[in-house]
C-alpha cells in the first residue's frame, strides 16, 4: 500500500531543488552534502519531535531512506 502524503510532489520537489542548488552553489562534494543533510535532519528532530520519539523517528527515516535507494 502506498504512502500518500499531506504535501503536493511540487512543493516537495521545490524545496528539494532549493536545497540541491544551495549544495551546488557551495560546490559541496558528496561527503559534505551528505554531513550537512544529516546534520539538518538531526537538528529538525532534535528541535520538533519531543525526547521520547526521537530515536523512534530517526530509525524510521533511516529505514525509509535505506528503502529509497535499493
Amino acid at each position: 500500500m502506498p504512502i500518500v502524503s499531506k504535501y503536493s510532489n511540487e512543493q516537495v520537489e521545490k524545496i528539494v531543488d532549493e536545497v540541491i542548488t544551495v549544495l551546488q552553489t557551495h560546490k559541496a562534494p558528496v561527503d559534505l552534502s551528505l554531513m550537512t543533510l544529516g546534520n539538518a535532519i538531526t537538528h529538525i528532530i532534535k528541535e520538533h519531535v519531543p525526547a521520547a520519539k526521537q530515536a523512534e523517528v530517526a530509525n524510521n527515516f533511516a529505514q525509509a531512506l535505506k528503502q529509497s535507494v535499493k
